[in-house]
């Protein structure tokens, strides 16, 4: 009782960014159910945080370490968003995008590629290594709002909001979507990439094993 709980979560998110699928690992002891405890935290915890579920897993179990992947969801409005979802997306407001440009765009980041180009420095001082592999990346049509769905092992900092941003431009026709390719080959960032705006993104889930192509669908 009134012992200190250390959490330690799959991973960080940029400010600003969402997560309806963060996971996070704690040892303690409870001589109760899991879902009794489920039902202490959600009473306990300040406004915006709701855990789903609560698993007991083995002690080789790491939130971080055993994670295979995660996937991203970025949601744009295709016009104004009305107040009670602002929070959450990106407003084109009266802008329109090239869906099929975009898709094009997209495409280009599937793969293992040096990401340098379409990431940000945290200034830590800190020499991340910046190759990464992505097995999806590709764009949805949902009625009044676009969703970019991306799933691969890991990811940089501001990595899928500059990603975003780049396909936006491609989409307004500021940048041609065969110049998204070329942009990956430099390694480096440039003022070319503008990261897109954080209240769209949002961290969708955690594998634990890598998913099938097929299954990965959403």
């Amino acid at each position: 009782m009134g012992t200190p709980v250390r959490t330690i979560g799959s991973g960080r998110t940029d400010a600003g960014v969402h997560a309806s699928g963060q996971v996070f690992h704690f040892d303690a002891q409870w001589n109760h159910s899991p879902q009794a405890l489920l039902q202490a935290l959600r009473v306990s915890l300040p406004v915006g945080i709701s855990p789903r579920k609560i698993d007991a897993v083995p002690t080789s179990f790491h939130a971080h370490l055993s994670a295979k992947g995660k996937r991203y969801l970025y949601r744009i409005c295709k016009g104004w968003a009305m107040p009670d979802r602002d929070r959450y997306v990106h407003s084109m407001k009266e802008r329109s995008l090239d869906l099929e440009a975009m898709q094009e765009a997209a495409s280009c980041f599937v793969g293992t590629h040096d990401f340098a180009a379409f990431s940000a420095n945290r200034g830590t001082g800190d020499d991340e290594p910046t190759v990464r592999t992505l097995w999806r990346s590709e764009w949805k049509d949902r009625g009044d709002e676009l969703h970019f769905f991306t799933e691969g092992q890991g990811y940089l900092y501001k990595m899928v909001r500059s990603m975003v941003g780049a396909m936006i431009d491609v989409g307004l026709g500021r940048i041609p979507a065969q110049e998204i390719a070329e942009i990956l080959q430099t390694n480096k960032r440039t003022a070319r990439v503008v990261s897109a705006p954080a209240k769209g993104l949002r961290m969708d889930k955690v594998f634990y094993r890598r998913p099938q192509r097929a299954n990965s669908q959403k």
